[in-house]
């Protein structure tokens, strides 16, 4: 079975080279347990491939021999810019690679789209409309989840794309958007992925949501990974489960591991410890 690298060499090693080609990952953190720094490290990581391949081998090494890194990696945001991004990568993550990583990133600003419905003043999220038939054009424009997928559609075969995030969807919910809306998505995302044959990564922070609902997302999803905090005496440790998972859950039960101990440095999100059935 083809796979696809996440990007995070030790995770990769372990689940046989990566995703099956054509998943779609639910990646539902508490905030700040590494959900997010996982979806920066896995798309800058990947895109280092074409754009620096001495970092690439020093961050990532050589995929295994049943992976197929993608074609090209793609950063969908609802309410951020590329710069607010790289900002947040910085954070965390060492200038080299972020700016290295960031070359071979596309990135897509839909927050104009997401903020067109709100209350937000016009010139918080969008340049300055240069005239009135530009105005009518954009007034007009499809819906938030039809943009989502014509871009889709556009950039997600045989590629690496991150949606950030879900959560912004569920704060949207109102007049445009509903629940069902939501979780349509995502099953209609699980089977046009089967035909892309991509990797589709979806942001969220399951703080957000009741556990029926992120049930009902986990479901929708082919696989699911949680990441928390963890407390043990003194210190909080993050951790990462990966919850089910078509073709990635059975590598792992078959090392016993149920439990993987992360960290973030400036290489990005790493695997420190993984914790075995004893």
């Amino acid at each position: 079975m083809e796979r696809i690298p996440f990007g995070i060499k030790q995770l990769d090693s372990i689940v046989n080279g990566g995703a099956p080609a054509g998943s779609v990952v639910l990646l539902s953190g508490e905030a700040g347990a590494g959900s997010r720094e996982f979806v920066h490290t896995s798309a800058l990581v990947t895109a280092l491939a074409e754009t620096d391949e001495e970092l690439f081998d020093l961050h990532y090494g050589s995929p295994s021999d049943d992976a197929r890194l993608p074609e090209s990696v793609h950063y969908i945001s609802f309410t951020g810019t590329e710069t607010q991004l790289a900002d947040e990568m910085r954070l965390a993550m060492d200038d080299d690679l972020v700016d290295a990583g960031l070359r071979g990133v596309e990135f897509h600003d839909l927050s104009e789209r997401y903020f067109h419905v709100s209350p937000v003043p016009r010139e918080w999220y969008a340049e300055e409309t240069p005239s009135i038939k530009d105005l009518r054009t954009r007034n007009e424009r499809e819906d938030l989840l039809g943009a989502l997928g014509t871009k889709l559609n556009e950039t997600a075969a045989g590629n690496l794309v991150v949606i950030d995030s879900l959560s912004d969807l569920v704060a949207a919910m109102g007049e445009e958007l509903s629940w069902a809306d939501i979780t349509y998505l995502v099953s209609g995302l699980q089977k046009a992925a089967h035909r892309w044959g991509g990797l589709i990564l979806l942001h969220l922070n399951h703080e957000t949501l009741t556990d029926t609902r992120r049930g009902q997302l986990s479901e929708a999803a082919h696989g699911t990974m949680e990441f928390a905090w963890e407390s043990g005496g003194s210190t909080r440790a993050r951790t990462l489960v990966v919850k089910q998972f078509r073709g990635v859950l059975s590598q792992i039960e078959e090392e016993n591991i149920v439990q993987f101990e992360t960290e973030i440095g400036e290489a990005g999100f790493d695997i420190s410890d993984v914790r075995k059935i004893r």
